[in-house]
């Protein structure tokens, strides 16, 4: 899912217009968006809060030749760039493990030049408090370090609050195979089997939702959200 999705391709059709751009990947994880769009753009930076990670990212796109790539690291609620610095700020399956989520859009938004374009990636909620419920459990189970998923209106009442003008949702449903769920993250048998009793003993409304498979494997409601910086 993060290497090949609807939703990564949606992030590089976005980019084919900004050839002269200097990008931020925020929360850049294994590089995903960094290595899509890097060919696409004149600079990326990608940002982590794990050194681990951006080892990997730096020693891939060595390896790839995308001499554009640099790699910082840091929290999304305190950015080490000046103000201004990027034309476009990219994030995908990061924002759910920010601490401070308007923190970050507000660092997001400054660091962006007047004009601007910020784009993120992230599961969606459904704002039904039974099945948001569910949901934010089973994702703390899997990886301790979830903070929380937000519903479309909670997305855009943030974006608004950084300052920002919202532009455009697009979404997506995705599939998550839960051994490649699980494995991912190298959740403990202990979570593993917490969270497969929750699947079978949660309500029917969630089951539907969420289309869970007798093997685990379910669906998840994707938005990207795009806005811009005022000029």
């Amino acid at each position: 899912m993060h290497a090949q999705s609807p939703d990564l391709d949606a992030i590089v059709g976005l980019m084919r217009e900004h050839k002269d751009a200097r990008v931020l990947d925020l929360g850049c994880g294994g590089g995903h968006v960094t290595f899509n769009v890097s060919p696409l753009v004149k600079e990326i930076v990608a940002y982590d809060l794990s050194p681990e990670m951006l080892n990997v990212v730096a020693r891939a796109a060595r390896e790839r030749g995308l001499d554009n790539v640099s790699t910082r690291q840091g929290t999304v609620e305190s950015l080490p760039f000046d103000a201004d610095s990027f034309d476009v700020v990219l994030s995908r399956f990061s924002a759910h493990h920010w601490r401070d989520l308007d923190a970050a859009l507000r660092e997001a938004a400054r660091v962006l030049k007047p004009g601007g374009m910020l784009a993120i990636v992230d599961t969606v909620t459904s704002g039904i408090p039974l099945v948001d419920t569910y949901l934010q459990a089973i994702e703390l189970l899997r990886d301790c370090s979830h903070v929380r998923n937000y519903s479309r209106a909670e997305w855009e009442a943030a974006i608004a609050r950084a300052g920002l003008q919202p532009r455009s949702v697009s979404a997506f449903r995705l599939r998550l195979d839960f051994n490649a769920w699980v494995e991912r993250m190298n959740t403990p048998q202990l979570h593993v089997d917490a969270i497969r009793s929750l699947q079978n003993a949660v309500s029917l409304q969630a089951t539907r939702h969420f289309e869970t498979e007798p093997d685990g494997s379910y669906c998840i409601d994707v938005g990207l959200f795009q806005a811009t910086k005022r000029a």
